[in-house]
């Protein structure tokens, strides 16, 4: 299984920057999709970013050119870097991770969700 902690949320003025980190541990032999998702007051959980095990990345619309997302195998983290925030980048961000496990001559193919961090965007 796999636990996900993240760190980095706060508050934070219109234009400013702040970096979100997620660190995984646990038992797991590779980690497939690694990102990022939030949701803000009233609404769904929406994907903000992520990356599968070949590199690629992807992010949604409206972050696009502000946001950037990088993850370490090594170091099983992935960060998001948010640059140029605006208020409705206000939300509780989850980092996520879909992962393979061998147990018991089976592999497995589960999910974890991080607790939640929460970002506030205001002056």
């Amino acid at each position: 299984q796999v636990h996900l902690v993240e760190s980095g949320g706060g508050l934070v003025q219109p234009g400013g920057s702040l970096g979100l980190s997620c660190a995984a541990s646990g038992k797991f032999l590779s980690i497939g999709e690694f990102g990022w998702y939030r949701q803000a007051p009233g609404k769904p959980r929406e994907l903000v970013a992520d990356t599968t095990s070949d590199g690629s990345t992807n992010s949604a619309d409206s972050v696009k050119g502000r946001f950037t997302i990088s993850r370490d195998n090594d170091k099983n983290t992935v960060t998001l870097q948010m640059n140029n925030m605006r208020p409705e980048d206000t939300a509780v961000y989850y980092c996520y991770a879909d992962y393979q496990d061998y147990d018991g001559g089976v592999y497995k193919y589960l999910e974890s969700w991080g607790q939640g961090t929460l970002v506030t965007v205001s002056s």
